[in-house]
């Protein structure tokens, strides 16, 4: 959906969420994968080895 030729940010605006209604809907996350705040956290990353 191409927007460049609209002037006015609110007619952008609602141009793109009708668009946005008329795409299909996307597919749920398969249950295994978890994003952001569910991820499982690592303690502390290793540094490396350092230069001096």
């Amino acid at each position: 959906m191409n927007t460049k030729s609209v002037e006015s940010t609110e007619e952008r605006k609602t141009i793109k969420r009708a668009a946005r209604k008329k795409a299909a809907p996307k597919p749920k996350r398969a249950p295994g994968v978890s994003r952001g705040e569910g991820k499982k956290k690592i303690r502390k990353a290793s540094q490396g080895t350092r230069k001096r």
